[in-house]
Order: C-alpha cells, then sequence, then structure tokens
C-alpha cells in the first residue's frame, strides 16, 4: 500500500525546490512575504515594493503580480493557492483575504485602459476579496467588487458585481446561482 502511495501521489518538483531556495531574494524585495510562502518563476512582477503575501501561500508558475501607480497595492492572505498562471493587476488596491483557491487562469484586475487615449491605463476601484473564498478556472474579477467570506465563483465566471458571503455565483456577468447547477441552466 505504501509503495502504491508512492508512485500515484505527487511530489514537489525541482522547480517548487528552486523556488524555495530563491525566497531570500523576493523577500528582500516585496514589501513582505510570510513565512513558508514560495512563488514559483512568476511571469511578470511589478511593484513589488507594494506586494504583501502572508504565511504558508504557494503561488504557481507563470503568475502576474502587478501593482501599479502610486495607490496599487495588492495583499494576498495567510494560506492562500495562487494557481497557474493567474493575473493580479492592482492600480487600486487589492486585498486577497485568508485560506483563498485561485485555479488557474484566474484575472484579477482593479485596471482598465482609458477610452480616449487607449495606451493610459486607469483605476477600476478596490477589489476586496474575503477569506476562504473559491475562484474557478479562468474566472474573472473586475475592479470596484468586493467577495463576501466563504463565497464561490465558478468557472469562466466575470464578476462585475459584490458578491455576498457564502454566495456561489456563475455566468458572464456572474449572478446568483439558485439551486443545483442543473436546475440554474435550465
Amino acid at each position: 500500500m505504501r509503495l502504491a502511495r508512492l508512485l500515484v501521489e505527487k511530489r514537489a518538483g525541482m522547480k517548487y525546490h528552486l523556488a524555495r531556495l530563491g525566497m531570500p531574494i523576493m523577500r528582500a524585495a516585496f514589501a513582505s512575504i510570510g513565512q513558508r510562502t514560495v512563488i514559483i518563476r512568476p511571469q511578470y512582477l511589478q511593484g513589488v515594493d507594494r506586494i504583501s503575501v502572508g504565511d504558508d501561500v504557494i503561488v504557481r508558475d507563470t503568475a502576474w503580480l502587478a501593482a501599479e501607480g502610486a495607490a496599487g497595492r495588492l495583499t494576498i492572505g495567510s494560506r492562500t493557492y495562487v494557481g497557474h498562471r493567474c493575473h493580479f493587476h492592482s492600480i487600486d488596491p487589492i486585498t486577497i483575504g485568508d485560506g483563498c483557491v485561485f485555479a488557474d487562469n484566474v484575472f484579477v484586475a482593479s485596471t482598465d485602459h482609458g477610452r480616449v487615449d487607449r495606451h493610459a491605463v486607469v483605476g477600476t476601484g478596490p477589489i476586496v476579496i474575503g477569506d476562504d473564498v473559491f475562484l474557478g478556472q479562468n474566472a474573472v474579477v473586475l475592479g470596484g467588487v468586493s467577495i463576501g467570506d466563504r463565497a464561490t465563483v465558478a468557472a469562466g465566471a466575470v464578476v462585475t458585481r459584490d458578491v455576498p458571503a457564502g454566495g456561489v455565483v456563475d455566468g458572464v456577468p456572474a449572478r446568483p446561482l439558485h439551486g443545483s447547477v442543473a436546475h440554474a441552466r435550465r
């Protein structure tokens, strides 16, 4: 039984271990990074002096972490998992609570491009994501919204309005899911 488990369970790979070795350099550059946190091969980092990450966080490969402009702040709470290719871009503050799970390809941005000058980047309002929130694969969270504690955002949903604590939303734009998934899609 023990041999079968060893053959089936995935162990931390080389990228994880190399990233752990590089964390002292990250800690010196970021506003703060907690204990046992590992950021694995990020694709893009900007404004790291305004990015704070709690304890026991894993940020998977090719994540994008950006805090742009004077008000740009990104705060990620403890025990949070950030999946592959997640993109966090802050001009207005983004605050993420403890114990959250972001599946692969989640996009969270308090930014947009100007309507007159498409090269100008503007803020769209702060984003607050509570504790123990789950965001499914390819979910999008736009500026100016709050997502309450223990909420669930379905895969592919686009959050344009606040989500209450314990709420479950899906769709484009995201709307509350009532009853079962089968019932909601009828």
